[in-house]
């Protein structure tokens, strides 16, 4: 089963779901079919919504394919279901530090890059490609675990020693909450989004808690637009639907549920605190999941 590379921009006119479906036409069918039980890695190409230049021209996340199912609404197109959706620690741009390209297929020969391989929205990965583009991309995360990176994956040569721990790694339960839990709390400064204090504790570490917005067993991906930085408290409280947030990241309080004096700890401004990266805030999907399934207002 080979791997692929997902194009996906801002405003692309798809159907997509962040982090659970992908939406294509039938001409990448073959390529999406093959691809089914294997991983992918997504690219943000350079023009996005009107033809602007506005892309990160970069990969972004990796995630396994569960699946390949037609669009029901619309001929000719189809959904990839995903698993597994892990965003990077920072983005790793399409060309390595020395102006090679991590995909060899992207080179014309002159150095310039194939617009024709470029355009492809699905296209197959070499394992050893998408290894290092991976490796790249969760750098910091792989070098905080348990202390020390394997440094054989930075070794093309390796591929067969290495491909398959990088896998395993990313979609590890153990792997993708630490990476959940330094993602949002880095975009949040570590201070909780709905008291916005931020309490340090003894060792200088923060007292704050990632919480998913529609939990991971309810499909929830390990992206910060599904994540809120919470103190123990408050997060007890949200997952419990207790509390929740409109579209405009309103305070919703479920009436006669909240415990004696603790909504005196809340923002002022009766609204949550959330990153000023349109990017990174909680997306209004993911929202109305928890008002809907889980809010007791």
């Amino acid at each position: 089963m080979p791997k692929v590379v997902l194009s996906q921009r801002d405003a692309s006119g798809y159907d997509d779901v962040l982090g659970s479906l992908y939406h294509f036409p039938k001409q990448y069918l073959p390529a999406a079919q093959a691809a089914v039980g294997d991983a992918c890695v997504f690219y943000e190409p350079r023009r996005g919504e009107r033809g602007r230049a506005s892309g990160r021209q970069a990969y972004w996340a990796a995630a396994t394919i569960r699946s390949v199912f037609p669009d029901q609404d619309r001929p000719e197109h189809f959904y990839l279901e995903l698993a597994d959706f892990l965003p990077f620690d920072a983005p790793v741009p399409f060309r390595r530090a020395d102006g090679s390209y991590w995909e060899a297929k992207l080179s014309r020969g002159d150095g310039q890059v194939s617009k024709g391989a470029m355009g492809v929205s699905i296209r197959r990965i070499p394992d050893d490609e998408f290894t290092l583009i991976c490796t790249s991309g969760f750098s910091n995360s792989l070098i905080s675990d348990e202390g020390a990176a394997n440094t054989a994956w930075g070794v093309e040569e390796i591929q067969q020693e290495f491909e398959r721990p990088i896998v395993e790694q990313i979609t590890s339960r153990r792997f993708r909450d630490r990476v959940f839990a330094q993602q949002v709390r880095g975009a949040y400064d570590s201070r909780c989004a709905i008291t916005g204090l931020r309490i340090i504790n003894g060792g200088g570490r923060a007292e704050m808690e990632a919480a998913h917005i529609r939990p991971v067993a309810e499909n929830g991906p390990d992206t910060v637009r599904n994540g809120l930085a919470l103190s123990r408290t408050v997060h007890w409280m949200f997952d419990r639907g207790l509390i929740s947030l409109d579209d405009d990241y309103r305070l919703l309080k479920a009436k006669g549920r909240i415990p004696e004096g603790v909504d005196r700890l809340f923002d002022p401004s009766g609204y949550a605190q959330v990153p000023e990266a349109a990017l990174a805030r909680p997306s209004a999907s993911f929202l109305r999941w928890h008002r809907e399934n889980c809010f007791k207002g």
